[in-house]
């Protein structure tokens, strides 16, 4: 009686599925290569995920999960696969190393399905001056290095909610056009409240950078361990510094509507594994992710 991977289609939630391109890491930095662990089996195709969407995939005591660059613990007793919201249409291979034994499947990419946004800002938000090209450079090259922490996961999920009483997130994944002119797909959700209402920590963690950013305004970055950062974008006020050790429910900052915005708002964005995924996702229920399935042969 072996094992097989069982093909499974058509797991599709009513919201929508995005996962984040894959940023190249730094050698050394959470690396291990899945090659090293042993043979793979065949490739099975497993399930339909949107890009920017997570897939699941149960596992037992002492397993580890991988994507051909670098392998990682479970959490708790599944391996999450997050799919970069820019990712092309096709197969991504994925694996679960069980021993010397490398159990492979392929997850099938679908389009994206994410609709437009047509918004009216400031020109001077949209086509920059010389002087402003050059401080987005300078606090770009501030955040990308956080997209490759790693570390002991120190979350579980579901993720707690950003806000209390939240409304529903809106606009992941969404192609926005600024004065007429296509920009990147909106790579977070966004939670329309008033200026003023209390932003909170999802989950324990550590502030890694505290920022007022041009786009973004004032953010705050908590690290929460396994890849996870999440980001809390467009504050009037911040409660917390850099460093500062944080549980889920604390305080962050408050609302507001700094940077580029077209009104008030919490922007909430999530990197996983330097993937940009439906922060959605993981503020719901983890059962209801597409899954990989394994079966007794008959």
């Amino acid at each position: 009686m072996g094992l097989h991977l069982q093909v499974v289609r058509g797991l599709r939630r009513a919201a929508p599925l995005a996962l984040v391109a894959f940023l190249a890491l730094p050698s050394g930095v959470g690396r291990a290569a899945a090659a090293a662990s042993g043979p793979a089996g065949p490739a099975i195709e497993a399930v339909d995920v949107l890009p920017g969407g997570v897939a699941r995939w149960d596992a037992k005591p002492g397993d580890r999960c991988a994507n051909g660059a670098e392998s990682w613990e479970p959490i708790g007793t599944a391996c999450y696969f997050p799919v970069d919201l820019n990712r092309e249409p096709g197969p991504l291979e994925l694996f679960l190393v069980r021993g010397a034994v490398r159990v492979r499947a392929v997850l099938d990419v679908l389009p994206s399905p994410y609709p437009e946004e047509r918004l009216t800002l400031d020109p001077r938000l949209v086509t920059l001056s010389r002087r402003d090209r050059k401080r987005v450079e300078r606090e770009r090259k501030q955040v990308v290095p956080l997209f490759s922490l790693r570390g002991p996961a120190r979350f579980t999920l579901p993720l707690s909610s950003p806000l209390r009483d939240a409304p529903p997130p809106r606009n992941f994944g969404t192609r926005r056009i600024l004065n007429g002119e296509p920009r990147s797909p909106h790579g977070g959700v966004d939670f329309p409240v008033p200026t003023g209402t209390p932003v909170l920590a999802v989950a324990p963690g550590r502030v890694v950078l505290v920022a007022n950013h041009f786009f973004s305004g004032r953010s705050v970055y908590v690290d929460h361990g396994d890849g996870l950062l999440s980001m809390s974008m467009h504050l009037s006020r911040v409660r917390v510094r850099k460093g500062q050790r944080v549980k889920a429910g604390d305080r962050l900052g408050l609302s507001g509507a700094t940077g580029r915005v077209s009104g008030p708002h919490l922007h909430f964005g999530l990197r996983w594994r330097g993937a940009r995924i439906d922060p959605a996702l993981l503020l719901g229920d983890p059962e209801m992710l597409p899954r990989v399935r394994e079966a007794t042969s008959p």
